[in-house]
Order: C-alpha cells, then structure tokens, then sequence
C-alpha cells in the first residue's frame, strides 16, 4: 500500500527545520541546496514545496506567528486582571527568551539581505503585523492599536537589549512596570474622554 503523505504538514515540518537552519547558518548566506541538505531531502523536494528561498522565509514568518499567537493565548489561560495579563505574556517572553531572540538574529539578518521597500510593502508581514496588533487588544482587552504598537515595539526593545547581553534587563521586571504604565495611561484616557462626554 502506497504510503499516504500530508503535504501540508510536511511543509510545516519542513518550515520549522528551517528556523534552526536559520538561526545558525543565517538567511543571508545559506543556499537552498544548503537548505535542503540540512533538511535531508533533495532541492527537487525543496523546490516542490517552496519556490524561494525568500518564500520559505516567508512562509516560516506566517507559521511562526500564527504558532506564537496560540502558545500566548494558552499562556494567558485564567488571568483576569490587565496587569496579570501583561505579566504573563512577559513570562511567556521570558520562558522562550533563546528562541524569540534566535527569531530577531533571523528577521535583521532577512532586512540586511533584502531590498528596503521589498520590507515594507511585503504582505506576509503587513498580514503577520495586523494580526499580532489585533492579538495584542484581543489578549489585553482594549482597542487602542497605538498602545498594541508601542507593546510590540517595547518586546522588541527588550530583546534587542538581551541580545546586546544587558544583565541590567529583566523581562519580568520590564512587563511589571509596563503593566502599570498601561494601566495609569488607559486610566487617564478613560477620564478625559468621560470630561470630553
């Protein structure tokens, strides 16, 4: 009996090797033929399933983020208030601090191998950008998609700091502070639009 193959999820299985082929050898640098001896398969199978290197990145982008999505919504499983909510997705930070810094290494190691208006009218990561804004009010509970951009833009800080190795940078410590500065702003913003009514 001939053996019956998911594409689907083999795709996804190759995709996730290829952020640790990322992670080590860099996007810039590696080939697809390094790409597709690092997975084990030929460039036939590789090019079969993506026909990029760029669209494998790509693709790897979308699947990480849908994934990372999933995982911080379980981990904000059974928290109530705004600030416990904030807390846990800095210990959801925290606790796969190795991999969403290997992830950071990838994405600047993507801009530095690629044309900068490529970057920014790319719809992958207009969709992976909307959606994680969208996440971010979801998780917290408010529709203020400039406070979602500057949290984005704070984990970004933070990681940027762990990969420059400042001891000084506690993730828990920067979500618990974060916390109270959300919460102090959403509170101010509530008042004047109740003197605004």
């Amino acid at each position: 009996m001939p053996k019956i193959v998911d594409h689907e999820q083999y795709r996804r299985e190759l995709l996730n090797k290829c952020f640790d082929l990322f992670a080590e050898k860099g996007y810039g640098s590696i080939t697809m033929r390094q790409i597709a001896d690092g997975l084990g398969v030929s460039t036939g199978t590789l090019y079969h399933y993506f026909p990029s290197k760029k669209a494998i990145y790509e693709q790897l982008v979308e699947e990480i983020n849908r994934q990372d999505l999933l995982k911080a919504a379980a981990e904000l499983e059974g928290t109530k208030t705004l600030q416990e909510r904030i807390e846990a997705c800095g210990r959801f930070i925290q606790k796969n601090e190795d991999y969403f810094i290997k992830q950071t290494f990838i994405m600047i190691d993507f801009c530095q191998s690629s044309d900068a208006q490529e970057i920014k009218g790319n719809p992958v990561f207009k969709l992976t950008i909307e959606r994680t804004l969208q996440a971010v009010c979801e998780f917290l509970g408010f529709e203020d998609r400039a406070l979602a951009a500057f949290i984005m833009a704070h984990i970004d800080g933070l990681l940027l700091q762990k990969i420059w190795e400042n001891e000084e940078v506690s993730i828990s410590e920067q979500f618990e502070i974060l916390g109270q500065m959300i919460a102090m702003y959403l509170e101010k913003k509530n008042l004047q639009n109740e003197e605004k009514s």
